[in-house]
């Protein structure tokens, strides 16, 4: 594991709860702050700060992704699976609550 790694609060695989907008899903990429564009930011709502980890999230029974600022997640207390048709590309397996990441990518 990296260093920024173990900086991160959550990492690949993991279930996490958006408190803000109340949705789940499984987190399948990250940057260690803000990568997206200024005007992407400031559509978004809640303009949380850019200086912190943020993580490409698949959201449950959807087909979109989202792109989540740390402090708007927490674990996901449901722990089970999420439906979204890209799980098969990111994740080879679900075991215990955590996805693993498909050796493919």
């Amino acid at each position: 594991m990296s260093e920024q790694d173990r900086m991160n609060r959550f990492h690949v695989g993991e279930l996490v709860f958006h408190v803000r907008y109340n949705y789940r899903g499984v987190i399948f990429a990250y940057d260690t702050e803000f990568r997206g564009s200024d005007d992407w930011y400031a559509s978004n709502r809640s303009q949380p700060a850019r200086d912190q980890p943020w993580y490409h999230v698949l959201v449950d029974q959807a087909n979109h992704t989202t792109y989540v600022a740390e402090e708007n997640l927490i674990e996901d207390s449901d722990q089970g699976p999420i439906q979204h048709p890209l799980v098969e590309k990111f994740f080879a397996t679900f075991l215990d609550g955590h996805y693993y990441v498909n050796s493919m990518n």
